[in-house]
């Protein structure tokens, strides 16, 4: 099991538990506009980390983005199982082709 497929279990596994037991039970309790407002946060910062060019802070800033958008899709009830076969759909195509299929 991947280490992403792991986070995603344990959010799962969070989902509906007391949210004075973790900080992704809370996240999921205060609703999706929390879970989206927190991996906004994290996205920006990602990206502020990409332009100031440290690989170390970018490091850390995607693995808080990549939690948070796990958190956030959970939340709507978006697995990583939905979004890797999405993935793989379009694994067959250009990302050109894609785009202009939307």
């Amino acid at each position: 099991m991947t280490a992403l497929a792991r986070l995603a279990a344990t959010i799962a596994a969070r989902k509906g538990a007391d949210p004075d037991s973790s900080w992704t039970a809370k996240l999921l309790a205060r609703g999706p506009e929390k879970c989206a407002e927190k991996f906004g946060e994290e996205a920006v910062e990602a990206i502020i980390e990409a332009v100031r060019g440290d690989r170390t802070r970018l490091t850390s800033e995607a693995a808080d983005a990549l939690y948070h958008l796990l958190v956030m899709c959970a939340a709507r009830d978006v697995t990583l199982a939905d979004i890797e076969a999405e993935l793989d759909r379009r694994s067959n195509q250009s990302g050109l082709a894609e785009k202009a299929s939307r």
